[in-house]
């Protein structure tokens, strides 16, 4: 099992800043994926960010250029910057972390973390 523990979550003003942070514990061993996903109620989960264990990213189009995501690999940590937030950026984020092992998939979720973001 994997435990995700997410941090950073809160208010901000229209065009603020957040960072959230997402810490992976618990067997490790094998993550590829860690990525954050949102929802806003009413609405599906949908991907915002995710990025590989070398380094590659991928970002939904609402947040291209706002929102900039990392990980550091030794401490099992995903961080996602979102930058000129608007009140649409306003969800639960969740962070998802996918892991593969003995050729068997693997996918966690942390308990979500709410942004909100007022006019």
């Amino acid at each position: 099992q994997v435990q995700l523990v997410e941090s950073g979550g809160g208010l901000v003003q229209a065009g603020g800043s957040l960072r959230l942070s997402c810490a992976a514990s618990g067997n490790v061993f094998g993550i590829n994926t860690m990525g954050w996903y949102r929802q806003a109620p009413g609405k599906q989960r949908d991907l915002v960010a995710v990025v590989t264990s070398g380094g590659s990213t991928n970002y939904a189009d609402s947040v291209k250029g706002r929102c900039t995501i990392s990980r550091d690999n030794a401490k099992n940590t995903a961080y996602l910057q979102m930058n000129s937030l608007k009140p649409e950026d306003t969800a639960v984020y969740y962070c998802n972390v996918k892991a593969k092992r003995a050729w068997v998939g693997y996918a966690y979720w942390g308990q979500g973390t709410q942004v909100t973001v007022s006019s």
